[in-house]
């Protein structure tokens, strides 16, 4: 099994604790962000990890490198321009191809930048026999914006706010409007249709692709811990979490 942990943002939210060091090695209760990560992916046997890295790359390579990788073969994309989710994963598509063992071979793609209790395990499973092209961790709660899925949790489209018009590259009976996690599980063969060149969002090809008709499906994880660690009092709040064992 192998992964992606994109870590590569400027985190600019968190200013002015990023000023001089990645939004990655950001610490919750004594621990880096990126350090979390690694961790949830080797708890489910991931053994091989890439990190695509920008902000502070020198910073990222001596930490891994002084933390032995915590055990894993972590490979490192460095990025010169940011090229955003999509674009962060089409340039680090031949870590996963090369290995592949056929097109349904499915690997993990992790925002740093989130903690969460996502049962990982059940995720696979979920996108395995359902034959999924991409399989996408969401909640019903509040986001500036959304993904809209159809009554089969197939994406037919999303919405920037509450009241805002949907955009639909499917018509759909039924429409629900969730809060996409970060966290993603996408068969190889999903690397050999991106299309897309440069800085892009991987929802770009995820939109396109279900418009003629590939699974891309909702994995429900309303049951789940999840937060976005974007913000200083965010990671306030998940420190706070972690002592009190709500995580």
């Amino acid at each position: 099994m192998r992964a992606m942990i994109l870590a590569a943002g400027l985190g600019t939210r968190l200013r002015p604790l990023t000023d001089d060091r990645p939004k990655a090695l950001m610490e919750v209760d004594g621990r880096t962000l990126l350090e979390i990560a690694l961790a949830r992916l080797r708890g489910i046997g991931v053994q091989d990890v890439i990190i695509n890295v920008h902000h502070f790359a020198g910073m990222m390579l001596s930490y891994l490198g002084a933390n032995h990788n915590f055990g894993m073969n972590v490979e490192i994309s460095r990025e010169e321009v940011l090229l955003d989710t999509g674009g962060g994963l089409k340039q680090a598509a031949d870590f996963f191809l090369k290995h592949s063992a056929g097109p349904d071979e499915p690997f993990l793609l992790h925002n740093v930048d989130v903690i969460s209790t996502i049962d990982l395990s059940r995720m696979l499973q979920f996108h395995d026999e359902r034959r999924a092209l991409a399989t996408l961790a969401v909640q019903d709660r509040r986001t500036s914006r959304y993904l809209l899925f159809d009554e089969n949790g197939e994406l037919c489209g999303r919405r920037a706010g509450k009241h805002l018009e949907a955009e639909l590259v499917r018509s759909s009976k039924r429409v629900e409007a969730f809060a996409f996690c970060g966290v993603h599980v996408i068969s190889s063969r999903f690397l050999r249709l991106l299309t897309e060149q440069g800085t892009f969002s991987i929802i770009e090809p995820y939109l396109r692709l279900a418009a003629v008709g590939e699974r891309i499906l909702s994995f429900r994880a309303d049951e789940y811990y999840w937060r976005d660690l974007g913000r200083p009092e965010d990671l306030a709040q998940a420190a706070e979490d972690l002592r009190q064992k709500t995580i």
